[in-house]
């Protein structure tokens, strides 16, 4: 690559002033009087340019000198911008490495340099090289770009240090190819949303903090950069628990022209706060006054569930439309069964509770439920009612009671012809809603109900609120006819949007873009089986059975797997009949087959064994006796986006049956 003769001389000129910096001339002379009188024979009269080099590189001053020369190989001009959603590596010394940097936007630099007082782990030991240890990961969300740091060992002082590259626009003003200024990056008040998650030694993730930055501090910090120490602390029932610091540096690169004063800044965000309070305390006195009026339409609906508000991760009282937004998949997921299916996937955890009692309330925002995999029945179904409304289809939220009055939350859409449908987030269950007419006469032949559920309070999505009002609150008998206000009763639609409209107020959550899966699903479907087939071996060798494996039995196996997730998408069973046809023909005269497939949603070979043993039918398989006894084990790896799978797992064996 030839450079002008201009770019040549200034490139000249910075090499000098670096090496005048560094007093390079005066080292290489000191180091060639030492050589001259070290190693030049009296009769040699010069030294060569070999000889000074060796003598130079072996003090090291070559290296000092390359060190501090940061080469850049290619014009950087000539590269395109690339999307900033992916994380940006950047050396200890906060200098730029060579990236894709579009020099036309603006950017915000987050380093997090370390953490301190996460006194949990005081006692922890210092893990071995190589050793398996529990890990911290921070997970952060801005303005739709998603970003995670390296896993590090959990440790009193966590060693995180990395750094974010986080573009800064403004889209909504049409001049999102402009690069913002001080003042316009002052109105974006969408904070920075970071999310630590602790990983066990067997993959078992927990939700440790949930923290928004607010980052816009740095527009009045001299020369655009600033330090932040953020005390993050616990969730649910620890919220007011601090659980540890951690250490922030905020820079805007390129550097900003002009800085606005503190005094500005601390302004703006104050009154941002006072119209947030200001629009929140007049939506809580227009629900008490709804709630009023709710309960005189009956004194029974006390006892109904109608939730207004509920509380997040960080014990915060939000309404519960702010939970929803339509959300898009982008090309992650192609139907709205296959959205059903991806939330189904996602593991289901109750939030945990100290102590006995009652069930611990805690609603996630949606990046804790992602990046924690796993959630309550709350979080599924609000995720799937946001996917679904993405689809284009009237999906709400439903709230009330299955068997035994147990509380749970499900979702419900309207089709255009009148028919309703429950879909339940936890399994991807559909079922078609048929009232029951409880004054038709005894004898009436009624369709009985498969769905679980039994009272419903209320519906709700990201703009409207219903209470049900009917006589009965059981759902067979509900009319879902929510135009009718004798059955439901509604919160008004501009009540809602003042506070759970994005952009309404600066405390709303910014809901995050789904991420694809980083999963290889072949590697891991091979992992998986290989571990099951030691597993078995090791379990039939203390039982004092030999193992023999028949590899063409267990590749037979695969269209089963496949067929058993299409079916759990689609509702369709296809590909049985080849299925059979083959293992027929793998079969011999004589020889008895037996097959029991099995379903999870983690990836741990070790635990799926337990589970699988203590099913009476697969510990018959796995400890199967008799003559020319063959074993087969498949393992099928169905990923999803944000690293969700669903793991199909059949155990087989065909055998001589010796009467």
């Amino acid at each position: 690559m030839s450079l002008p003769p201009e770019k040549a001389s200034e490139l000249k000129q910075l090499i000098h002033q670096q090496l005048s910096k560094m007093d390079v001339h005066g080292r290489i002379r000191e180091i060639l009087a030492e050589t001259i009188r070290e190693e030049l024979a009296p009769d040699q009269q010069h030294l060569s340019t070999e000889d000074l080099i060796k003598a130079l590189r072996r003090r090291g001053i070559i290296d000092d000198v390359m060190k501090e020369l940061n080469f850049v190989t290619e014009n950087v001009d000539q590269e395109l911008p690339s999307s900033p959603k992916q994380p940006v590596g950047f050396d200890k010394q906060s200098t730029l490495k060579k990236t894709n940097i579009d020099p036309t936007r603006r950017y915000l630099y987050l380093q997090v340099l370390g953490g301190k007082a996460f006194l949990e782990h005081l006692q922890e030991p210092e893990p071995l090289p190589g050793q398996v240890c529990s890990t911290f990961t921070l997970c952060l969300h801005y303005r739709n770009q998603r970003f995670r740091s390296k896993p590090v060992p959990c440790a009193c002082e966590p060693d995180f240090h990395d750094g974010f590259l986080l573009e800064v626009h403004r889209e909504s003003l049409g001049d999102g190819t402009r690069m913002a200024d001080s003042t316009t990056m002052l109105s974006i008040s969408d904070p920075i949303h970071m999310v630590l998650i602790k990983t066990d030694i067997f993959g078992e993730t927990t939700l440790v903090a949930s923290y928004f930055l607010e980052w816009r501090s740095v527009l009045g910090s001299e020369n655009g950069v600033t330090n932040l120490t953020v005390e993050l602390m616990g969730v649910g029932t620890e919220s007011k628990v601090s659980v540890g610091i951690l250490n922030i540096k905020l820079e805007m690169y390129p550097p900003l022209n002009q800085t606005l004063s503190q005094e500005v800044v601390n302004t703006q965000l104050a009154l941002e706060r006072q119209k947030t309070a200001e629009k929140e305390r007049l939506f809580l006195v227009y629900a008490k006054q709804w709630w009023r009026e709710y309960l005189q339409i009956r004194p029974s609906h006390n006892s109904r569930l109608v939730k207004i508000f509920a509380q997040d991760e960080n014990g915060v009282n939000r309404p519960v439309c702010s939970y929803i937004k339509p959300l898009r998949a982008g090309r992650l997921l192609d139907t709205p069964r296959q959205a059903a299916r991806f939330v189904n996937v996602l593991g289901y955890e109750r939030a945990p509770v100290i102590g006995g009692g009652g069930k611990q309330e805690q609603w996630c925002t949606l990046l804790a439920f992602l990046c924690r995999n796993k959630g309550d029945c709350e979080d599924h179904a609000n995720l799937l009612c946001s996917l679904l409304l993405g689809y284009g289809l009237e999906a709400f939220v439903c709230v009330g009671t299955k068997a035994k009055a147990v509380p749970h939350a499900w979702v419900m859409t309207c089709g255009t012809d009148g028919t309703i449908t429950f879909w339940e987030s936890l399994t991807g269950h559909r079922y078609i809603h048929k009232p029951i007419n409880p004054d038709e006469p005894p004898l009436a032949e009624q369709a009985k109900p498969l769905y679980p559920y039994r009272t419903i309070g209320c519906v709700f999505n990201h703009q409207m609120f219903l209470g049900n009002c009917q006589p009965s609150d059981a759902v067979e008998t509900c009319i879902f006819d929510l135009n009718d206000e004798s059955k439901w009763k509604p919160m008004s639609e501009e009540a809602i949007k003042s506070v759970c409209a994005p952009g309404a107020t600066t405390s709303l959550p910014p809901f995050p873009p789904l991420c694809a899966s980083t999963i290889d699903a072949s590697v891991t479907s091979n992992e998986i089986e290989m571990q099951l087939r030691l597993l078995v071996s090791e379990h039939r060798k203390d039982l004092g059975l030999t193992t023999v494996w028949e590899d063409q039995l267990s590749y037979l196996l695969s269209p089963a797997l496949a067929s058993y997730e299409f079916e759990r998408t689609t509702s369709i069973s296809a590909g049985n009949e080849e299925f059979q046809d083959a293992i027929r023909r793998a079969v011999p005269d004589g020889h008895t087959f037996k097959g029991f497939p099995i379903h999870f949603v983690y990836r741990n070979a070790r635990r799926a064994f337990a589970t699988c043993l203590r099913s009476p039918f697969c510990e018959e398989i796995i400890c199967c006796r008799g003559d020319q006894v063959r074993l087969a084990v498949r393992v099928r790896v169905f990923t999803y986006p944000e690293s969700a799978c669903a793991v199909w797992i059949m155990f087989a064996c065909k055998y001589r049956s010796v009467l």
